[in-house]
């Protein structure tokens, strides 16, 4: 069972509370968390990630076990702490300003 927390708006969007829970199997990375988290919340489709090209947006940002993944490859295998579900895989929105 992996966990993820979206933030608030997210959270709001798909009506969940402060973690989702998706049963994934084979490989867990940040694509196939991805791919399973819009499959069961389809009104999330497009606000993590681009519809075409499934690039993550550029405010948005992947944490898990206190380390930004939010450039590594969309295939790059999650901490086994995501896979086994101990620590969440967390999606934060970025904040800009000036």
């Amino acid at each position: 069972m992996i966990r993820v927390c979206l933030p608030a708006h997210l959270r709001t969007l798909a009506k969940v509370g402060s973690e989702c829970k998706l049963e994934i199997s084979g490989t867990i990375t940040q694509r196939t968390v991805l791919d399973a988290l819009e499959a069961r919340y389809p009104m999330l489709t497009g606000t993590i990630r681009e519809r075409s090209t499934k690039k993550r947006r550029p405010l948005v940002r992947f944490y898990a076990c206190e380390k930004d993944l939010s450039n590594e490859s969309p295939d790059a295998p999650l901490p086994k702490e995501v896979s086994n579900g101990q620590e969440p895989f967390l999606i934060i929105g970025a904040i800009a300003g000036g």
